[in-house]
């Protein structure tokens, strides 16, 4: 992504109409959420200028400075815009101090979106001129069809086997949609069913309704059919090998959520909970693994995992003394080996499955599953999660606590 030059900065300060720039004198209160209409409103790029948008702070309407303190936890609140879920798919932007006009502010650099529309908070926002508003019904459609012209990751390709009769009507109006869109959204829809599809990804365009692969795996009737990987597989081995007997096994498929709550279902069914009467003079309970450590490895292992080239599924092995959790596909982009689970290293092969796994509810926020999981580990009397990252696959070693 380019930097922007001092005097390309100076330059949109003073362009006072330009629809590609945002500025703020301060940043507490309700400018916060303005702030991420124009995130959002950015990243959709409806004029299609293909440049990045800008959002000051620290900069009075009139592009001369506020005078306001550019402090460290300033610029940690702006870049947790970037992660926080309220703005999906992620935004790709980037935060920093800068020294504009013999003053200091905080810039926001905004790339238009190569999968729009973008939602804040179930709302597509966009932006003409000075004018930023939550987009039409027409303005919506724009922003689809710009996306048919990008370069799109993997898991909107659309799967020309696929037909939309595939694809769950129900699940998609009962629980994707109201999750997905604010209510008051919702309530003033006029769009078609197949404009819906294609404005949530799920299919290619309102006239093209070829599934997209994200559209099988969120609402997808039986993915499996035409995702033969997509599906977790489940063993509960007496022992400490594999060849030892097993005790429990399911391959466990259907959408996202279905795939995702029956898993966690078979884990909390051998996550026994034990009672101490004898340490203390109190009894104390506790369990061999601390549910939300589970939870948030089998996500990621869901989320980041290839679906391209493989029909390998997601492991989740359950020994006598450990759980190891694989899943197809080495470390992504920014994320390689050697960085593989360091603080703040991130990326993501699969972005808008990650999108429909916060709208569902599984994800709260990105990039801290890996640090919840430890620390729930640690919280529980767990050694810490061990990883062994390949170029084909990443496992994670969870040891219990006895």
């Amino acid at each position: 992504m380019r930097r922007l030059s001092d005097r390309e900065l100076e330059a949109l300060l003073d362009d006072i109409e330009s629809d590609r720039v945002e500025r703020k004198s301060t940043f507490g209160g309700s400018v916060s959420t303005r702030a991420r209409q124009a995130i959002c409103a950015f990243a959709n790029d409806l004029p299609n200028h293909n440049e990045p948008g800008v959002l000051f702070i620290g900069a009075n309407d009139d592009g001369q400075p506020s005078e306001l303190e550019i402090t460290d936890q300033l610029l940690l609140s702006l870049a947790d815009m970037k992660t926080d879920g309220n703005i999906l798919p992620l935004p790709v932007l980037s935060v920093e101090k800068r020294i504009l006009k013999k003053a200091e502010m905080a810039v926001v650099t905004v790339m238009p979106s190569d999968m729009p529309p973008v939602k804040y908070d179930g709302r597509m926002w966009i932006r003409t001129g000075p004018r930023r508003a939550i987009a039409n019904e027409q303005e919506e459609r724009v922003l689809i069809e710009k996306r048919r012209y990008k370069n799109l990751p993997f898991d909107i390709y659309p799967v020309p086997s696929a037909q939309i009769s595939d694809l769950s009507k129900v699940i998609f109006e009962n629980e994707y949609l109201p999750a997905a869109f604010a209510a008051d959204v919702l309530e003033t829809n006029g769009r078609t069913y197949e404009e819906r599809l294609a404005s949530c990804k799920m299919i290619v365009s309102p006239d093209d309704t070829t599934p997209t692969l994200l559209g099988l795996l969120a609402i997808g009737q039986n993915p499996q059919d035409f995702l033969p990987g997509a599906y977790v597989q489940f063993l509960r081995i007496d022992g400490t090998e594999l060849e030892n007997p097993v005790l429990d096994e399911e391959s466990v498929g259907g959408a996202l959520v279905q795939m995702l709550r029956r898993t966690e279902e078979k884990l909390r069914s051998h996550n026994r909970t034990s009672v101490d009467i004898s340490s203390a003079a109190t009894h104390r309970m506790g369990v061999p693994y601390p549910a939300p450590a589970l939870q948030q490895i089998l996500y990621n292992a869901v989320l980041h995992r290839s679906y391209e080239r493989t029909n390998a599924p997601v492991r989740v092995y359950w020994f006598n003394d450990r759980i190891e959790i694989n899943s197809p596909g080495g470390p992504y982009g920014n994320v390689t080996r050697e960085n593989f689970g360091n603080p703040g290293i991130t990326d993501y092969r699969n972005p808008n499955v990650g999108a429909v796994l916060k709208t569902f509810g599984f994800i709260q926020a990105f990039g801290r599953g890996i640090a919840t999981a430890r620390s729930e580990m640690r919280k529980n009397g767990n050694p810490e999660p061990e990883f062994d990252v390949s170029q084909s696959a990443v496992a994670c070693i969870l040891r219990g606590n006895v």
